[in-house]
């Protein structure tokens, strides 16, 4: 006798039942998390969907929490934010990446408790390249060059923790870095930062080649 089929979970089941236009709503949000790890609904091409969202908040919670992802609501900034709960989710960066984002949540923090600024908080490329060789000086020959620099930029666009608009000179091009970036690398504080800055920069370093070091 064969056994019975396992149940489908109640939060799969009630989105089975979905009329085609919500389930199509469904398929597009999903689309747009795992591409961009969140839904700003104050920009033009998201305003409908996370509206849509926020009308069904507990039942798109439930099912993408079936996808292994928690989700942060921020209604005053219309924003739904997804974090992996599976580290195999995790995106993986290279070590240049990981340095330009560091240095972007630095810059946020210090521009929100330091400077007392609202976010989202904008600095310069030339800005952000003077942060990064004050930062992580041991690390000098790991700073990305402008080409290298533009594609890390990109990639943290596409995931919804910046925007950036290039100029020329390059030097000028602005970049907003956005709140979503404080969940992404969750450091309690500047302390907890500048401790877990310390230590991979001493790990980086050690782990960088004698040929590569000056």
């Amino acid at each position: 006798m064969s056994e019975p089929l396992p149940s489908v979970a109640p939060a799969a089941a009630s989105w089975l039942r979905l009329p085609d236009v919500d389930r199509e709503r469904l398929s597009d949000l999903l689309r747009r998390v795992l591409a961009h790890g969140s839904l700003f609904g104050m920009e033009d091409t998201d305003r409908s969907l996370y509206q849509w969202a926020w009308e069904n908040q507990e039942a798109v919670t439930d099912f993408l929490k079936l996808l292994g992802l928690e989700t942060v609501w921020e209604h005053e900034w219309r924003l739904l934010q997804t974090i992996p709960a599976d580290a195999a989710l995790l995106l993986r960066l290279k070590l240049d990446a990981t340095l330009v984002l560091l240095t972007l949540w630095y810059e946020l923090d210090t521009a929100i408790h330091a400077r007392g600024e609202a976010p989202p908080v904008t600095i310069s490329v030339e800005s952000l390249n003077d942060s990064l060789r004050t930062k992580f000086e041991p690390l000098r020959k790991s700073m990305p060059a402008h080409t290298r620099l533009r594609e890390i930029l990109a990639l943290a666009q596409r995931k919804n923790l910046i925007r950036w608009e290039a100029a020329e000179p390059f030097e000028q091009s602005t970049i907003t870095i956005w709140p979503t970036l404080r969940r992404v690398i969750p450091f309690q504080d500047l302390e907890d930062w500048t401790r877990h800055a310390r230590s991979f920069t001493n790990e980086a370093a050690e782990e960088t080649p004698a040929s590569e070091t000056p």
